[in-house]
């Protein structure tokens, strides 16, 4: 995934990942692996078999008690004096970390990577190989390569973060993913004109990580990097991890719209539906029918089916759903209006928790008047009798109204993607807030006006909500009453015809 960046002093100084323990060596030619089994390649016969997961290890007792706390107690407590045989069924790391901490343990040498240093830490602090029983032991080596190799560079910083996944909570306690998310942090919120190491998504005319060499530091020859060069990479991240870098970025001050950014490519990567184009038909929805189907370009796991593994699936975007909503950036523009749409519609069919639904609903309510009428558009998942939730509008109109009062007195603002939306539509640029949030919701009701069993009193709430000021023209509105009329009108008619028909019968 990442290209090869340029070594770093302190990693050179470290001696490049590889390391041995020279002291109480043991004189071994290395390991061989047999099927499912380890031994060394010595003539001594092995007098201890430790079985880590399906692998086993034929060693010695010696070499494994000179180095760790744990082994000494298992053996020197037991009440077998002839132990021969060790269980580790929750080592961290499992068998690959305890292969490495063995060969340690042999004064064989050990090449230590950002793949594998995460789980040898947490395998050498469960082993308890610590200075109380030599000076040099793992959990120094380690801990060393960590904090002057893994820390000090991007690459490095992402992998040793990703691995922790399998770790907890050995990863939290011993402070590996909080060092590797502020490491992050602080090299995603660094001047992008210093950048050295190497990352994804640079342009792919770039071939080299160095984007001020030192053989020529004129500006007008630095590569460009541009803003968003961390997105990519922090975004393979499982959204624990994610929400812990985002923020730590918050803490250092980036720019707000930046962090908004990262959100929504993080949630295009694990919730692909959430940038799709939402096609809303009349004829998709089956309005006139009581049924709740949805056709449109939003797919997602809805939880409670009967296959467990959709269950789990659910389960894990519901998860992701509700931490992206906590980070959010409390600023207006941070996220375009149509994210924080999509991103409701996936609250609700997920069954978010409330509070969190509640407060997606005031945001999007802050910038209301940048919405679409495909956006608008949210199936109702409450088995309600109309198709699309029509209350949900209402509450997103009540926050908008309630956040104009608040700010009646600030021009309202626009970022550059609201400009983008808006460019080179029919709506005029001159238009208020409201009267623009007036125009989508005259829209919508002429759209939900077909929906035979939306109630009257509904569409007249709707329909007042705003203030009469707020439309410059009543043409929108007029269309929807006509509309909603017709479908009442037709739908009367046709229940007349059908009770005169039954009456007729009887008589």
């Amino acid at each position: 995934m990442w290209e090869s960046e340029t070594e770093s002093v302190r990693g050179r100084e470290f001696g490049n990942g590889f390391f041995s323990s020279t002291k109480h060596g043991f004189n071994t030619d290395g390991f061989q692996l047999k099927g499912q089994s380890w031994y060394v390649a010595t003539d001594i016969p092995s007098d201890l078999l430790i079985q880590v997961g399906d692998i086993n290890f034929h060693l010695h007792k010696y070499p494994l008690l000179s180095r760790s706390g744990k082994m000494n107690r298992l053996i020197y407590d037991s009440k077998d004096p002839d132990l021969k045989r060790i269980v580790f069924e929750d080592l961290p790391g499992g068998s690959e970390a305890f292969e490495l901490a063995a060969k340690f343990c042999y004064g064989l040498a050990v090449d230590l990577t950002a793949g594998n240093i995460s789980g040898l830490r947490c395998a050498a602090e469960y082993l308890e190989m610590t200075e109380d029983l030599e000076e040099g032991n793992l959990v120094f080596k380690t801990e060393a390569f960590l904090s002057y190799v893994v820390l000090s560079s991007w690459r490095d910083s992402i992998v040793v973060l990703k691995s922790c996944e399998k770790l907890s909570p050995w990863a939290e306690n011993l402070q590996i993913a909080r060092r590797c998310s502020e490491s992050i942090a602080w090299k995603a919120c660094a001047n992008p004109k210093g950048i050295k190491w190497a990352y994804t998504g640079k342009p792919s005319n770039v071939s080299s990580p160095k984007w001020n060499d030192l053989k020529d530091s004129s500006p007008s020859r630095n590569q460009h990097v541009p803003p968003d060069w961390w997105f990519e990479d922090v975004s393979i991240l499982r959204i624990d991890h994610f929400v812990r870098v985002i923020t730590a970025i918050k803490v250092k001050g980036m720019r707000f719209e930046l962090i908004g950014a990262a959100i929504m490519h993080y949630a295009a990567k694990w919730l692909p539906c959430l940038i799709q184009d939402v096609e809303l038909q009349a004829d998709e929805m089956s309005i006139s029918s009581h049924s709740n189907s949805w056709k449109g370009g939003f797919h997602m796991i809805i939880p409670g089916t009967k296959d467990d593994n959709l269950s789990i699936q659910a389960k894990d975007q519901r998860t992701i759903v509700e931490s992206l909503i906590s980070i959010v950036p409390p600023q207006k523009d941070s996220v375009s209006c149509g994210f924080l749409l999509r991103l409701l519609r996936a609250a609700n069919m997920l069954k978010v928790a409330p509070a969190l639904v509640t407060e997606l609903e005031k945001r999007v309510g802050m910038q209301l008047e940048q919405a679409t009428l495909a956006d608008l558009l949210i199936p109702n998942y409450n088995k309600s009798e109309t198709s699309y939730d029509v209350d949900l509008v209402q509450r997103l109109l009540e926050h908008f109204l309630v956040q104009e009062q608040t700010d009646s007195s600030s021009p309202s603002r626009r970022s550059f993607s609201d400009k983008q939306m808006y460019e080179g539509t029919h709506r005029g640029n001159n238009l208020n807030p409201k009267s623009r949030v007036a125009r989508l919701v005259d829209s919508y009701l002429t759209e939900v006006s077909r929906d035979r069993n939306l109630l009257m009193t509904k569409f007249q709430v709707l329909a007042e909500a705003l203030p009469e000021s707020s439309r410059t023209c009543d043409d929108g509105l007029y269309r929807a009453i006509d509309s909603y009329l017709k479908v009442i009108y037709l739908t009367y008619r046709c229940e007349n015809i059908i009770s005169r028909k039954i009456f007729k019968k009887k008589v």
